[in-house]
């Protein structure tokens, strides 16, 4: 039997939706790359989200089977509320993943992590054959950094460690990101503290750096991975 989900119904994207009109356009061109029978990983923000409402579209009128492995409890309910069946990483491999970004440079390196689910979201494109990231113009950024910090998701009995070892990597300022709407920090999808962290250089084998120290779970650095960008003009 069912719930009878009336808080998810009623779901809503938390803020305005910048570019709307544009997100639709390309959430709409993703929606229709998905193939009866794909299995797809679904990212964070606002044009995965747009991308669920198209591609549920597709799915009623076509009857299309498509699954989604969702790299957040956002977007979880988000299928939920739209009847788009989920799986999980445990018994599926997704075909291909799309997901959003908070800076992309020319070389197609990203910052990711806002929504604070950057770990799964790695895994997914990782695990992926193909992978999109979906963005508007002021995402594109000449210089990773240049405006957004690095997310860095930290284990929290780590939290001091992992701070003295991320300022030997030359961070020029480290904040823990607070939650909003409950005191203290914000939580990950895995329990974990985020540090927001600037750095004046984000060198190629930041990422790597950052892994490497004991306590880190991961970090919203991309760097190198084969992504496709589209974007919505």
């Amino acid at each position: 039997m069912k719930w009878n989900n009336q808080l998810i119904e009623q779901l809503q994207w938390s803020n305005t939706i910048i570019n709307r009109a544009g997100k639709e356009r390309v959430a709409k061109e993703v929606a229709d790359m998905a193939k009866n029978g794909d299995i797809i990983g679904a990212g964070s923000g606002s044009t995965v989200y747009l991308t669920l409402f198209a591609l549920a579209e597709r799915i009623r009128k076509e009857a299309l089977h498509i699954e989604i492995i969702p790299a957040s409890n956002e977007i979880s309910m988000t299928c939920i509320q739209l009847n788009i069946q989920q799986t999980t990483l445990w018994n599926k491999r997704p075909d291909w993943t799309f997901d959003g970004a908070d800076e992309v440079d020319p070389q197609h390196n990203l910052i990711k992590g806002r929504g604070g689910a950057m770990f799964k979201e790695k895994l997914l494109i990782k695990s992926s054959d193909k992978s999109y990231i979906i963005i508007d113009p002021s995402k594109k950024v000449e210089r990773l950094g240049s405006k957004f910090p690095v997310p860095v998701e930290v284990f929290p009995g780590a939290l001091n460690h992992a701070e003295q070892e991320i300022r030997r990597l030359g961070a020029s300022e480290i904040t823990l990101r607070l939650a909003v709407g409950k005191d203290g920090p914000i939580l990950t999808e895995n329990g974990n503290f985020i540090l927001d962290v600037r750095f004046d250089t984000i060198g190629s084998g930041l990422e790597q750096q950052l892994k490497s120290i004991t306590g880190v779970i991961e970090s919203g650095l991309f760097i190198g991975y084969d992504v496709d960008i589209i974007t919505a003009e």
